[in-house]
């Protein structure tokens, strides 16, 4: 069956008996139509069911006014988040937004970029895959002078603006804060450090150790894909070791929450056995029990921060192809899944 055929500006003239050149004014809001005539116009357009042409007017333009957007996965609350910034603010700007996303594989980030790229979007927002180890597929946007924003997960080197959090610091406080609760061996459960996250929460992690006059064993360290299968299989391998650790540092919420689990799964008590401390406070950290202590930080502001600085290049206001780098705010909460002292009380530091 055919679909009704689409309202065009000559539809309107007839039903109005005015030129189509007045209704193509009167559609734009131009000043030589009367406002009269223009609210008669387009409160016909609205009756017949009349929608502007965008794609139309802005192939003439040169202009998509479409925003891509490359995220890495899409269960998290944390993208949730970014994603309601970045749509908040385009949306505001007259920007549509497609959305991307890679499932952690650099051959599906490449693919997506390569699509982007030939729908003509004007800017792009991306966060990189974890295995991700160049960023070639980025170029041809950097050759057509098409704006590149990074956030959370970035490449230092590459030219561009980036909106991070301090992920150093977070790995630092997170460590020092199962030291203050008398932890002596201390784990980490962390992803590829191939990403700049990933890299300076362990360097954090390692220097709190350091600081604090405690050992770093590399034998502490497990290195996984950080889903929920990862901790279940970083219990196993933690209540291996030797001392088995008082403390556990894991680089993301998810992978701690089903850690957690499976330590008391497996006859452990959190936190008297074993403290854990989280990353990213998606909301599984207020379900799992005992609720648990991660670093928060602010994914809609992280998302709002990327795309104002995109649409402000588009607008002519600033250059995001030279090298910027925006820290948003983090902070530890704390809560029980890290308090060996037996406090119940929530904190921040």
């Amino acid at each position: 069956m055919e679909g009704k055929k689409e309202i065009t500006i000559y539809d309107i003239a007839r039903k109005l008996d005015v030129s189509t050149a007045t209704v193509s004014r009167a559609l734009n809001n131009s000043k030589s139509i009367s406002e009269k005539t223009r609210k008669k116009i387009n409160e016909a357009a609205r009756d017949l069911g009349y929608r502007h042409n965008n794609f139309a007017k802005n192939l003439r333009k040169q202009k998509s006014h479409t925003i891509g957007v490359i995220i890495h996965e899409l269960v998290s609350s944390f993208t949730t988040s970014v994603l309601g910034g970045i749509e908040k603010v385009t949306t505001e700007a007259g920007y549509d937004m497609i959305i991307a996303h890679s499932s952690e594989q650099m051959e599906k980030e490449v693919k997506n970029a390569n699509n982007l790229f030939h729908k003509r979007v004007d800017g792009i927002i991306a966060s990189l895959a974890f295995n991700t180890d160049n960023l070639d597929h980025f170029m041809p946007f950097v050759d057509k002078d098409i704006p590149l924003v990074f956030f959370d997960r970035v490449e230092d080197s590459f030219q561009s603006t980036k909106v991070i959090i301090d992920n150093y610091k977070g790995g630092y406080e997170a460590t020092n804060h199962l030291i203050q609760q008398g932890c002596k061996n201390i784990a980490i459960v962390t992803g590829p450090q191939l990403r700049n996250v990933y890299k300076r929460r362990f360097s954090g992690y390692r220097d709190a150790l350091l600081d604090a006059g405690l050992k770093f064993r590399e034998d502490f360290v497990i290195i996984n894909e950080l889903d929920y299968q990862s901790g279940i299989e970083a219990a196993k391998q933690i209540l291996k070791l030797n001392p088995i650790p008082e403390g556990v540092f894991v680089t993301n919420d998810l992978t701690a929450a089903s850690f957690i689990k499976a330590i008391k799964d497996m006859g452990k008590c959190v936190p008297e056995d074993i403290a854990v401390v989280g990353f990213n406070n998606d909301n599984i950290s207020l379900i799992i029990e005992p609720e648990l202590t991660t670093v928060n930080y602010n994914g809609f502001l992280m998302g709002e921060v990327a795309a104002t600085q995109l649409i402000n290049h588009l607008l002519g206001k600033t250059d995001v192809s030279q090298l910027s780098t925006i820290i948003v705010h983090s902070e530890l909460i704390i809560r029980k899944s890290s308090l060996k002292s037996g406090r119940r009380k929530q904190s921040t530091i």
